[in-house]
């Protein structure tokens, strides 16, 4: 189960299993099949706990997207397609 909840100037999403990156413009976080990318100014991360699968992010934002994650593909599989 995924969840957004904004409240304030305070992100915070259930179900993240990993952050991707995180910089004061942009933050991009992992969970399962889909990657949730946050921009904005003074992103910063507050809180983590990944065994509970949660992240909680301050700052400015300005865009929430959903977008599809980036499966790694093999090089092998990449050169004898």
């Amino acid at each position: 189960m995924n969840l957004l909840h904004l409240e304030g100037n305070t992100l915070t999403i259930k179900g993240a299993t990993k952050i991707i990156s995180s910089t004061p413009t942009q933050a991009a976080v992992e969970t399962g099949e889909k990657a949730i990318v946050v921009t904005g100014t003074n992103i910063e991360v507050k809180s983590l706990n990944l065994e509970q699968g949660e992240v909680v992010f301050e700052g400015n934002f300005a865009i929430i997207k959903l977008e599809a994650s980036v499966k790694k593909v093999p090089l092998l599989k990449r050169l004898f397609k």
